[in-house]
């Protein structure tokens, strides 16, 4: 009987595998793509909190404050639904139609929006850990400011920034989960449709677990190989 209902699963599992297939693609298309915004606003956030502009300053601390102290899903909600409520808004006092946001889009903005914020204290933090000595050194030596940033500072921001990053994209990963609840037919979603479609939400939920556990191996061994190529010849 075991064996039986063993093999029934297995066929419910392969007759929605190329469906799942396309939820993982979007999955990981979400996560690559937040991973990249996010990373933009945490080098222009890392950047506005090291300046010495109030302004700047203010607005990135807003920034971060508002992102850590405020649930990942009440933002996503927010930026999707409030985003289209805007800009629909707009394009209707110039006299346009209805205007239909992207889900994907609007999962890839409001992930990326959200951990940029972390990714600013994680650039600011492994700015602060380089010694000024070696900038001030630099530049006695007659280089310009943009030279010593991309050959002498941003090569140990990255080795220090390393792994807070590698953190912050499985945090993220896993919260690309969250972006179902706008209808974006992601891994989870599409796995939550197939559960009851068959009536068998654990089996395909399980499904969904591995796969997650699978991305999270591979980014580990991908981590630990770029902190090894990073760190290699360093004695501290």
């Amino acid at each position: 009987m075991r064996t039986l209902q063993g093999v029934r699963n297995l066929d419910k599992l392969l007759e929605f595998a190329p469906l799942l297939g396309r939820g993982v693609l979007v999955t990981v298309g979400v996560a690559v793509l937040a991973l990249v915004l996010a990373t933009a606003l945490g080098a222009l956030g890392a950047a506005a909190k090291l300046s010495r502009n109030l302004i700047f300053n203010w607005v990135a601390q807003v920034y971060t404050t508002i992102v850590r102290g405020v649930p990942d899903l009440v933002l996503i909600l927010l930026i999707y639904f409030g985003g289209q409520r805007l800009l629909n808004t707009v394009v209707q006092s110039f006299d346009g139609g209805y205007v239909e946001i992207s889900k994907f889009w609007a999962g890839v903005i409001s992930i990326g929006f959200i951990y940029g914020a972390y990714l600013t204290e994680t650039f600011r933090g492994a700015y602060m850990t380089v010694p000024k000595g070696q900038a001030e050194a630099a530049k006695s030596m007659g280089m310009r400011p943009l030279p010593v940033l991309w050959t002498v500072l941003l090569p140990q921001i990255m080795r220090f920034a390393l792994p807070g990053y590698g953190n912050v994209w499985m945090v993220l990963v896993k919260s690309t989960a969250v972006v179902s609840v706008i209808g974006l037919e992601d891994l989870v979603g599409l796995a939550d449709k197939a559960g009851k479609a068959t009536r068998a939400p654990f089996l395909f939920f399980v499904a969904v677990i591995l796969v997650y556990l699978a991305i999270t191996w591979v980014s580990q061994l991908a981590l630990k190989y770029a902190d090894e190529r990073a760190n290699r010849g360093q004695t501290a």
